[in-house]
């Protein structure tokens, strides 16, 4: 509830809630609570009310996660006459939709709303569901297709982190020879293994910027596929760095250590 007034029970025929993308689009500037619409005939005849007042607004709701909220005109069935509402009917099924009390479990209760629908109209529930399935169902294709591309993505960083240790480790142990003679010449342990690690994290910082570059380019194609996350997540873009640069001086500092910690005679004779 933004503005105005929820309907009642006993509400007459000439009054709609609305809700923010009608207020919007026709009321930008003004306030829509008082105002009048006229609803037309639409699918018939029976349900044409004429110029109908707007007694409250409401948020949008979202039918598809990935596109706006349509515009939506809200009335109580009461208010809409039996010929019509005979035509709605028959064109969609009805629902009814039960709230429970946050510690209830609402699964607990659907073979109490069972039996209140045969005993109020006679009619059986043809299926019963929880907001949060009906959530999942409505976005089942895009949690699919995103579950495969984490999936991909995290083999992809796997396979980028084994790589970076490897081409890291195999540089560093192809400069032993050098690192012998640094030390041969004075060169403490401390210093060699923070040349080289700057070395590293010199190479690895030029990667990571490229790649980064090219995600923000590249993640620009997920949009359709997110809901609440935007494309240039901020977490995402700092995590996937952060794991190759530890992965990039893990690989040069390992072998670094070791090589520094040879004997320099050993070290110039390899």
């Amino acid at each position: 509830m933004l503005s105005g007034r929820l309907l009642r029970d006993r509400e007459p025929q000439k009054t709609v809630v609305i809700n923010q993308a009608v207020a919007r689009q026709f009321w930008p500037n003004t306030n829509p609570v008082g105002q009048t619409t006229y609803m037309g005939p639409g699918l018939g005849p029976a349900i044409e009310t004429g110029v109908t007042e707007i007694v409250g607004v409401v948020g949008d709701v979202r039918e598809r996660l990935n596109h706006n909220a349509p515009p939506t005109l809200y009335q109580t069935p009461l208010q809409i006459p039996d010929a019509a509402m005979a035509l709605i009917t028959g064109l969609q099924a009805g629902a009814v939709l039960v709230r429970t009390q946050p510690a209830v479990d609402p699964v607990s209760v659907s073979r109490e709303v069972e039996q209140a629908l045969l005993a109020g109209d006679g009619l059986p529930a043809a299926r019963i569901q929880t907001m949060q399935q009906v959530s999942l169902d409505s976005t089942g294709q895009q949690n699919f297709n995103l579950l495969l591309l984490g999936l991909f993505a995290a083999i992809a960083l796997l396979l980028a982190a084994v790589g970076i240790y490897g081409v890291l480790s195999y540089s560093v142990e192809q400069r032993t020879h050098e690192i012998g003679i640094r030390a041969a010449l004075g060169a403490v342990q401390h210093d060699t293994v923070a040349l080289v690690l700057r070395q590293a994290l010199g190479m690895t910082l030029a990667g990571v910027a490229a790649g980064i570059a090219a995600s923000f380019a590249l993640t620009r194609l997920l949009s359709t596929q997110l809901y609440g996350v935007k494309p240039s997540d901020p977490f995402t873009f700092a995590l996937a760095p952060l794991v190759l640069i530890a992965v990039a001086l893990f690989a040069a500092y390992v072998p670094a250590l070791r090589a520094s910690r040879a004997d320099p005679i050993v070290a110039l004779r390899e």
